[in-house]
């Protein structure tokens, strides 16, 4: 049957469709992240963006195609998360305007909307580098151009998919690190699963019933943060914590088979029966090597107790839910500033994971946090709402991340309060940054001296390996220590100590005077103390000072100033 135009049901379809392959696929978009490191999140930010569109397309009952692609790019654009979802909202803004005022699509307005769509997200971008998701919908677009002989849209989306993967194929070889890594580019794979699920839509071959995703331990910590999140403003603000029936989250991860205290092989029904009978909330992910559970509890030591049973410990969290429940009544209680309180002159707002590197940051002078970093870059509309509720005649944003700031300049364009960007890529970076605000001085002023600051400090990150490769002519193991210098994988090996200690002696200088050590949810101020002894010895004269973070993702952040 031949598919002469795309009605609004049929576009609705193919955005519901895309939404759909771009979440059942999200483990293996964030599994070609080029770096061995456990923040690969493109695939997430790539999905909660365009699950943002497709709400708002839902809920739009217009029955023209035109107004349909304007509430797709205005629910990306808000929902845009990270470099990709940014980037992904502008390829669907340059198809909205061009199909603009259009009730149905043809051959030739699907042809003329991805030329546009390659144009305005080429546009987007500084700097465009080939051998990214812009090289795929340049692909789309010129192919949709040269297929002229045909009136058939499903034909013509078949070849455009088509396109998509050789484009995609090509990205290994266009973008260096794509190559030596033997990779294509996530953003790139992102979209050709959205181009997929049109192409199947209109051949009538979408299956929407496929075997269900199974959630990585990236995605598992989404899920357990947006099921914490659900309901927190007024309605939970009354709960009382004694309500609560079972008070402790609890969460673990374990090695399947190691350690000394192994009495039962893995099986999955086994060991999720028990820990069903001891609370509620329970999430429980395997492979073949890892097991991790999440589950709301009154017996967390009962909970680990069992874990052990089957392998080692590690990653325990363990948080008192009743404790948190005051804290929100608490916050809920204060009462709201007066209607006529003056305004600040400037907010300063800083994006950070880890409370306590929320509160090193509220110490320098930050006067407003968003929750957000590796694995949970915010949307452009949690910026913007941050922006718009600080209560400032104009803002200083921290982005903190270098995959927040494309997020970051589309919500200071729109923002109702002027604000500036300052770009600061790591978390160093921003406190650097900050601790030269002047408040005698302008904005532009400010964020002048501000951007200069970046580049006095070098950042360092201290992770594990998550797979093999071959990176930066180091050959690097699953689990191996890596040291991550400005965004370079400097050094790896099997020893934490070693392996931070030699990240920061390629970090010094003769300049070098500072050394701040940030140790996270996986690391611990004993070994920080062991790693601030071994640096001492590379130089006696070096400042070194330790703080609690409490990130995510990175054990140790280390920072040379």
């Amino acid at each position: 049957m031949v598919v002469k135009q795309i009605t609004n049901v049929e576009f609705n379809e193919m955005v519901q469709a895309a939404a759909h392959n771009l979440k059942q696929n999200v483990e293996f978009i964030n599994s070609l992240n080029v770096f061995p490191v456990p923040d690969g999140d493109t695939g997430t930010n790539m999905s909660m963006s365009f699950e943002s569109g497709a709400k708002y397309v839902a809920k739009d009952d217009s029955n023209s195609v035109g107004d349909l692609a304007q509430s797709l790019a205005k629910g990306l654009l808000m929902g845009a998360r990270g470099n990709s979802g940014v980037i992904l909202s502008q390829i669907f803004r340059g198809f909205s305007k061009s199909v603009e005022g259009k009730k149905t699509l043809n051959v030739s307005d699907v042809t003329e909307a991805f030329l546009n769509s390659a144009k305005v997200a080429y546009g987007s971008v500084m700097k465009p580098t080939e051998g990214t998701i812009l090289t795929v919908i340049k692909g789309i677009g010129q192919v949709a151009k040269d297929c002229n002989d045909t009136e058939d849209i499903a034909v013509l989306m078949d070849k455009c998919y088509e396109s998509a993967e050789v484009a995609l194929k090509s990205t290994t070889e266009l973008l260096p690190v794509l190559k030596q890594v033997g990779v294509v580019d996530s953003g790139g794979q992102g979209l050709v699963f959205v181009i997929k699920a049109f192409a199947d839509i209109l051949n009538n071959r979408f299956d929407a019933n496929n075997e269900p995703h199974q959630p990585n331990n990236h995605e598992m910590n989404e899920m357990i943060d947006a099921s914490h999140e659900q309901g927190r403003e007024s309605v939970q603000g009354k709960l009382d914590p004694n309500d609560i029936v079972y008070g402790y989250c609890t969460q673990v991860m374990v090695r399947i088979g190691k350690g000394k205290q192994v009495e039962h092989e893995f099986d999955y029904d086994f060991f999720y029966d028990y820990l069903s009978k001891l609370g509620d909330s329970l999430l429980v992910i395997n492979d073949d090597e890892i097991v991790k559970v999440h589950v709301h509890t009154e017996f967390p030591g009962k909970v680990l107790s069992w874990a052990q049973k089957f392998g080692d410990l590690s990653n325990i969290k363990v948080d008192n839910m009743r404790m948190q429940q005051e804290d929100i009544i608490e916050q809920d209680d204060k009462p709201e500033p007066a209607a006529d309180e003056a305004p600040k002159d400037v907010a300063i707002i800083a994006v950070t994971s880890g409370d306590g590197l929320g509160e090193l940051f509220k110490n320098l002078g930050a006067t407003d946090l968003i929750k957000g970093g590796q694995t949970m870059n915010p949307s452009t509309e949690d910026l913007l709402n941050a922006i718009n509720g600080s209560n400032a005649k104009s803002v200083i944003l921290l982005p903190n991340n270098g995959n927040i700031f494309m997020a970051a300049e589309a919500a200071a364009k729109v923002a109702d309060v002027p604000t500036k960007i300052v770009h600061s890529k790591t978390l160093a970076q921003g406190m650097t940054a900050i601790i030269s605000f002047n408040p005698e001085q302008t904005i532009d002023e400010n964020c002048n001296v501000m951007e200069e600051m970046l580049d006095t400090v070098k950042s360092g990150e201290l992770t594990n390996a998550v797979r093999d490769t071959t990176i930066s002519n180091l050959s690097i193991k699953k689990d191996d220590f890596i040291g991550i210098v400005d965004g370079k994988i400097k050094v790896n090996g099997t020893d934490l100590i070693d392996t931070a200690t030699n990240m920061v002696k390629s970090m010094l200088d003769e300049d070098s005077e500072i050394v701040t050590i940030i140790y996270g949810e996986q690391g611990n101020q004993d070994t920080a103390n062991k790693i601030k002894a071994a640096v001492q010895q590379l130089d006696e004269d070096l400042e070194i000072e330790i703080h609690n973070g409490g990130q995510p993702v990175y054990p140790f952040l280390i920072s040379v100033e």
